[in-house]
């Protein structure tokens, strides 16, 4: 069932178009990743959806938005850069958004214990904000957005300014949250979108240029492709490997060749006896499918 209908959505700052006609859907119960690279339009299109800017053109339709077009129940969002009162303890901070969220004292407090053991920060409620690392004050945000029970969360770019540690630990909550609320969240790191996603739509351009689940993406658009990594530089095998019929195109990069072939089974035994009666120093031999990153590329044009 859809939760939010977006039709022809326009954005235009100073005579300049950014985002250039939006079509899209989202589903309840999802996790969807917003995809694009940095000034591709994400965060733009996020705070039209959140209420935080009105497009220029284009419609946005919640399904249980109130009469007078009143959001604010149905969603919560955190900024890519939240800022928080640093001499608020979490447990502290959480009552206060609770209750400008229209919630009674005991209502915040009760809700707030929840979520912060949710997202794993129960131990540090009583510690200042100012005191805490980077993931666990994104994991405070997305606490703050979850704080009135709204049917779908937006979080915008939650793991790009975080170290690996941080990045890890949003994620993973990220992938339990996904059976409590929908999920949209932007991001320009693929391996992310890649691994906690249900769906994506791939922003470039201020253009939705694709959408679906990884498997659709990869069933519209898989190649077949073989890694050989050999000692030294690949381009001395390029040749010999671009002679073949069922190669399609041939990818440098160090010491690894990419190629993909239109039939995998029959390019593994060619390529594995080619590479054997020349005795070429082959190290690491992989038959891979379409990644993600894969698809993005193909799918801009690059």
């Amino acid at each position: 069932m859809s939760l939010i209908q977006i039709s022809g959505l326009k954005k235009s700052f100073q005579g300049n178009e950014v985002i250039k006609g939006l079509d899209f859907h989202l589903d309840k119960g999802k996790c969807i990743a917003l995809l694009g690279p940095n000034g591709a339009g994400k965060t733009t299109t996020l705070r039209m959806l959140a209420g935080l800017m009105k497009p220029t053109a284009g419609t946005i339709a919640f399904k249980d938005a109130k009469k007078d077009g009143d959001i604010r129940h149905i969603i919560g969002y955190l900024p890519q850069f939240p800022v928080y009162y640093d001499w608020m303890s979490g447990l502290e901070f959480l009552q206060y958004v609770g209750k400008l969220g229209g919630l009674t004292n005991k209502e915040a407090k009760e809700r707030s214990l929840k979520l912060l053991e949710l997202v794993g920060i129960s131990d540090a409620k009583n510690r200042r904000v100012g005191k805490y690392s980077g993931g666990m004050k994104q994991r405070l945000g997305i606490a703050q957005a979850l704080i009135h029970r709204p049917q779908m969360i937006m979080l915008d770019e939650p793991v790009s300014a975080l170290d690996p540690i941080g990045r890890r630990e949003v994620l993973d909550l990220l992938e339990g949250l996904k059976r409590e609320t929908t999920i949209l969240f932007s991001t320009h790191i693929l391996n992310d979108a890649e691994e906690v996603s249900d769906e994506i739509l791939f922003l470039h351009k201020g253009l939705i240029v694709e959408s679906g689940t990884m498997e659709e993406l990869r069933e519209r658009h898989q190649q077949s492709r073989i890694d050989l990594f050999f000692k030294g530089k690949a381009e001395l095998y390029a040749d010999a490997f671009g002679k073949n019929p069922f190669t399609k195109t041939i990818s440098i990069e160090g010491n690894r060749l990419s190629v993909t072939v239109n039939d995998i089974e029959q390019a593994r035994q060619v390529f594995l006896r080619e590479i054997s009666e020349h005795n070429w120093p082959l190290e690491k031999f992989e038959m891979s499918s379409m990644t993600l990153e894969d698809v993005f590329m193909k799918v801009v044009g690059k």
